[in-house]
């Protein structure tokens, strides 16, 4: 345990170190590549009305949202009553994609169980 807590240790201080070392020229090259994203004056006041902004258009796609959500219902019951004109390859996607929401499971289980794979720790 002694042994990993150091080898954690030393990894952060090399983390640190690299960021301290090239953080500052990282940050101004992002700024740089990004300024036509960036709100002149950056001031609380204006972070504060763009948050506003961002919370009510997310609020005002809630209808839409919904409308499309019953429209990939309605096209999945479509589907499951018509199951005798499926094709393989709807089928292998949709086999696909319940196989990545099963692994997603598995993932958030491994990490709700602390990153063990046999069991919860006591």
């Amino acid at each position: 345990m002694a042994s990993k807590l150091h080898q954690l240790q030393s990894k952060a201080v090399q983390a640190s170190q690299f960021v301290s070392k090239h953080g500052g020229a990282y940050y101004k090259q992002l700024l740089e590549q990004n300024k036509q994203f960036i709100q002149e004056p950056p001031t609380v006041e204006k972070c504060n009305l763009l948050s506003k902004q961002l919370f009510y258009t997310r609020l005002a796609s809630i209808p839409g949202r919904y409308e499309s959500f019953w429209k990939e219902l309605d096209y999945v019951k479509h589907l499951w009553k018509h199951k005798q004109d499926l094709k393989v390859e709807d089928a292998g996607i949709a086999a696909l994609f319940g196989l990545e929401c099963f692994a997603w499971f598995c993932a958030g289980e491994i990490v709700g169980r602390g990153f063990t794979i046999t069991g919860y720790k006591v």
